[in-house]
């Protein structure tokens, strides 16, 4: 699968999101702020891969020619969806 600067971009984000946690962390900041803020990356984790799969699933279906495969393909997106939360 080829991903688009879009999703690099909200991964490069979250880096940054991460690394302010861990300068958060560095500097003793309030345990409350320092989960706030890890909280807020594991939710833009959760969007990124939710779109991750959506646009996988689109391109799978698209491509596919049976509608029993497609079907398939839709199972594996929800699992895939389930198993990164």
């Amino acid at each position: 699968m080829e991903y688009d600067a879009l999703v690099k971009n909200r991964m490069k984000r979250i880096e940054g999101q991460l690394r302010g946690v861990i300068r958060m962390m560095d500097e003793n900041k309030s345990c409350r702020d320092v989960i706030t803020q890890m909280s807020a990356v594991r939710s833009a984790l959760d969007r990124t891969a939710a779109i991750i799969v959506s646009q996988n699933l689109e391109q799978c279906i698209r491509n596919s020619k049976d509608d029993n495969d497609s079907e398939q393909l839709i199972k594996e997106a929800v699992n895939l969806l389930v198993k990164s939360r």
